[in-house]
């Protein structure tokens, strides 16, 4: 099974692949016929888009790459990991949120989807329920404690009826 953030990522490949080799050769192809490339916005802006396009594409490429190592075998059953759902209680204001730990590409802040990489979702990794952490926040240090975790492998096991 392909990550969801792999597939986004091939989606995103395939249109940044059609916009350079279809859309900006006609932009330059334009821009030329207009005469004078030294002093040319039109031409010196769809050659920087080009640039921009290819250096994206690499990006893409590299991290697609680096995304496969990834599979559903190798992220952990009963620690929080990728995709896992964390339920923590603040040590301090006794109140609960539930964020779900996703690749940075996949950070929506507004539904809780924080990043493994982000300050509490490196605190969380490979942590489980009953464990303590501490997070550097902005306002200074933080303590929460997992009171809830689906794991990806239960999330998904509950959606395709097994489980």
């Amino acid at each position: 099974m392909e990550l969801p953030v792999i597939t986004r990522l091939k989606k995103e490949l395939q249109e940044l692949k059609h916009e350079l080799t279809v859309k900006v050769p006609k932009e330059l192809q334009e821009a030329a016929a207009h005469g004078d490339l030294s002093e040319n916005a039109e031409y010196d802006a769809a050659k920087a888009r080009q640039e921009f396009l290819k250096a994206r594409i690499g990006q893409i490429q590299n991290r697609i790459r680096e995304l496969s190592m990834y599979t559903l075998a190798s992220i952990p059953h009963d620690v929080v990991a990728y995709g896992s759902r964390v339920t923590v209680m603040d040590g301090e204001e006794g109140t609960t949120s539930e964020y779900r730990i996703v690749f940075p590409e996949e950070v929506d802040a507004a539904s809780g989807a924080i990043s493994l990489s982000s300050p509490i979702g490196r605190a969380l990794l490979n942590r489980s329920v009953g464990d303590e952490v501490e997070v550097q926040a902005p306002g200074g240090k933080r303590s929460y404690q997992i009171v809830g975790l689906v794991t990806l492998h239960e999330a998904t096991a509950n959606v395709s009826g097994g489980g």
